[in-house]
């Protein structure tokens, strides 16, 4: 039997030199973990809409949707999900814990410190990869 698949969009929102993650709510799958703001598309719903909604439905913020950063496939053991992860920036408000059990603004080098959904494996090693080339840039 296919495992069906869960289409996911994400945000990649970056703040002087910092990204946004958001811990899960214990009470759901992987709870306690550490994710990036974002959630299920809905049916009649593009991408971009779909996360509009979830940063304002979970964040209470608005956001604008820019260019992809990635697209990951993971398989868990029930189903299996498809996230592609944007660029986005808040244009109106300020993040606050509607569903999350906690948001924190960290480094890329701050990423071992936490535990992230299994999803958000491959994103966290290009985001760290990339932080090293624009470093290394840096000292040149």
């Amino acid at each position: 039997m296919e495992k069906r698949i869960v289409e996911v969009v994400a945000a990649l929102i970056w703040r002087q030199g910092r990204f946004m993650i958001c811990r899960r709510p214990a009470h759901k799958a992987c709870g306690l973990l550490w994710e990036f703001a974002g959630g299920k598309v809905e049916a009649g719903e593009s991408n971009a809409e779909a996360l509009a909604r979830e940063c304002r439905e979970e964040l209470d913020v608005a956001v604008h949707v820019g260019a992809v950063f990635m697209d990951v496939t993971h398989e868990y053991p029930e189903y299996m999900v498809h996230m592609t992860l944007y660029e986005a920036s808040i244009t109106e408000g300020e993040p606050r814990l509607l569903e999350h059990a906690d948001i924190r603004w960290i480094t890329p080098d701050e990423i071992p410190q936490y535990e992230f959904c299994p999803a958000d494996v491959d994103i966290l090693a290009q985001i760290t990869l990339a932080a090293s080339r624009c470093s290394t840039k840096a000292l040149l």
